[in-house]
């Protein structure tokens, strides 16, 4: 049973708000096949500390404005693997060392990829000019 539309919906949000405060190779995972306690996960880095916490603060802000809270929290106080668990949806903002070091992607391999664009690109993209 794949991910439901609310459990998407949600996760797309969670990736826009993500994506707001650049975070770097932003992944949605539909995992509804290989987990009973969540849908879909979202996996998103950053280089530092101090911008894992905005992305953080970003996605927790958004998604408290569709109505939807975290039911826990951890690991913000090193900043470097941040976990939100919203239920149907799993957002982990990990710094670059730790994205690289774990590689939740490929332990998630077999789970289909949801799509994501981020829907408002960088403003050096926008006007052309770097």
């Amino acid at each position: 049973m794949a991910a439901t539309d609310n459990a998407r919906e949600l996760a797309l949000v969670a990736a826009q708000a993500a994506a707001d405060k650049k975070a770097t190779d932003v992944v949605l995972l539909d995992v509804s096949e290989q987990l009973v306690i969540t849908d879909c996960f979202l996996i998103a880095s950053a280089p530092n500390e101090r911008q894992v916490e905005a992305i953080v603060d970003s996605v927790e802000e958004k998604m408290r404005a569709v109505g939807s809270k975290p039911v826990r929290r951890e690991g913000a106080r090193e900043g470097r693997w941040v976990l939100l668990d919203f239920v149907d949806v799993v957002v982990h903002v990990q710094h670059d060392e730790e994205r690289s070091f774990y590689e939740l992607e490929r332990l998630w391999k077999d789970c289909p990829r949801i799509d994501f664009t981020d829907a408002q690109p960088a403003d050096e993209d926008r006007d052309g000019e770097g």
